[in-house]
């Protein structure tokens, strides 16, 4: 009656305990059945093996690496060079791979590619990645260990060339860098050598020094020119004594010319005074200057009384008198001075006119020093830059060669499948109990529903709807000593007004 009427719970347990040997024959021949066909495909062994990844050993406060790429990202780049044509087909010849007339090459190394698993650790927090698992499905389990050790030994390789590949070539490149950058800064060596030479006493950096020697200078000048100022005084006193006494003296009254050891007497005298006025006084004070001219006058009559000696002559007679002699040897020694203090002075204003000419022209020597000194600031602080990361990438770099720096380290060497991940033969077994239950549940609902069997007063009141006046029992096994009755008939008729329900 499954689908004529409203079922309860006892009409369900009802169908179950009428229809359950079929439900469980269907169960357990299915089960049979997939336990069977698990049998029927070719097994599949997958050997696995763990792969840690340990950072470099010295601290990157020293040594920075120059592989800075994410590690998910490198690894994903390592295994697409992995799984390349190039990589797999050694290994599918070497192990014969997916045999069979039926597969070309290229499905054989597609099949391949399939069969190999990369499974990252997951990480906890902000750190990298700790590891991975590489897994490899064969259908022979040595055949899955060796390949999976082949897979893993790849990998291994592959970041220990593509780290040592990576920073050789970052140091070539700085290196190559480093050498346009050492050019580019000989030749601003060179233009500012050659601008500070072009340029020298006249640099920003000298202007002071130029403006305290200008003062220097002109405090010189000052005293050349009163210095100056005190010879041609003197000289004039002198040139007025001389004529002076020129007019005193008798035309024909000559003194005898004095003797060469009374100068010599006298020089002596006025060198030992000489040197004590210079004790007591400056260089330019009026007696040391006095004192001075006075030994410069005694050397040169001494040298014009010991000419004529030296050349075997006699020596002429003197129409001067000493006194006059003395004036005019001080005249001429006075205008040497002169002389001398006129070409001081020159020499001095030459000097000033210099600095200040220097001191001029610094606004436009600074502006083009410091265009000049820029340039060669700029490229010396991108050669000290590139220097510090050539250094850098050269430690990093011997880091690598030496195997220092972050590495894959096999943990778990690939292992030797004991059972097939597939088939599994319980799960088929599971598979087929659970189908064949489900098809037996469906072939008793078919049956109770095509079953139009009255078995109840709910199954007469669902045909007829009438209510039931009797119920019978089947009694066609009565002779039969303890058998009970099967089946019951159910009669009902219409109902008359006012009669009960059963009669």
């Amino acid at each position: 009656m499954l689908g004529h009427r409203d079922l309860t719970i006892e009409d369900y347990a009802e169908i179950l305990k009428r229809r359950i040997w079929l439900i469980l024959a269907c169960a357990v021949l299915f089960l049979g059945i997939g336990f069977g066909v698990s049998y029927i495909p070719a097994p599949q062994y997958v050997s696995q093996t763990l792969v840690l990844i340990e950072q470099q050993k010295v601290p990157e406060d020293y040594v920075k690496p120059v592989v800075n790429e994410d590690l998910n990202a490198r690894l994903a780049s390592m295994k697409q060079q992995i799984l390349s044509r190039s990589r797999i087909e050694p290994i599918i010849e070497r192990f014969n791979l997916y045999p069979g007339k039926d597969h070309t090459l290229d499905d054989r190394i597609e099949m391949t590619r399939k069969a190999i698993g990369i499974n990252p650790i997951p990480a906890g927090g902000s750190q990298s990645m700790p590891g991975f698992f590489i897994t490899f499905k064969a259908r022979d389990a040595h055949t899955a260990q060796q390949v999976c050790g082949e897979i893993t030994s790849l990998f291994v390789t592959a970041n220990l060339n593509a780290r040592q590949e990576s920073a050789e070539g970052t140091t070539d490149f700085l290196r190559q860098q480093l050498e346009d950058s050492k050019r580019n800064l000989d030749e601003q060596d060179a233009r500012l050598a050659a601008f500070q030479m072009k340029y020298l006493g006249k640099l920003p950096d000298q202007e002071q020094s130029n403006m305290n020697t200008l003062q220097a200078l002109t405090t010189q000048l000052d005293a050349a020119t009163q210095s100056l100022s005190r010879a041609q005084q003197q000289e004039t006193f002198l040139e007025a004594m001389i004529a002076q006494q020129t007019r005193e003296a008798p035309a024909a009254d000559a003194a005898a010319p004095a003797s060469p050891d009374s100068l010599s007497s006298q020089l002596k005298d006025a060198t030992a005074q000489e040197g004590t006025l210079e004790a007591l006084y400056t260089p330019d004070y009026p007696d040391v200057m006095a004192i001075k001219r006075k030994i410069a006058s005694l050397r040169a009559q001494i040298a014009h009384e010991s000419a004529p000696a030296a050349k075997g002559k006699s020596a002429p007679a003197v129409s001067d008198p000493p006194q006059l002699q003395q004036l005019k040897a001080q005249l001429r020694a006075e205008r040497q001075s002169t002389a001398n203090a006129k070409q001081t002075q020159a020499g001095i204003e030459q000097q000033v006119r210099a600095y200040e000419a220097r001191i001029d022209a610094s606004p436009m020597v600074e502006e083009q020093y410091k265009e000049v000194t820029r340039n060669h600031e700029t490229a010396l602080q991108f050669y000290n830059t590139l220097l510090t990361k050539m250094n850098e990438s050269s430690m990093a770099t011997a880091l690598e060669q030496r195997q220092q720096g972050e590495q894959f380290r096999v943990m778990d060497a690939p292992n030797l499948p004991d059972s097939p991940i597939f088939p599994n033969h319980e799960l088929f077994a599971a598979g087929g109990f659970t189908a064949g239950l489900f098809l037996g549940l469906l072939i008793a609902g078919l049956l109770e529903y095509r079953d139009t069997s009255l078995r109840s007063e709910n199954d007469v009141w669902a045909f007829t709807k009438l209510p039931t006046l009797a119920v019978v029992s089947y009694i066609g096994d009565l002779d039969r000593p303890g058998a009970a009755p099967k089946r019951k008939k159910f009669f009902s008729r219409t109902p008359k007004p006012m009669e009960s329900a059963h009669g």
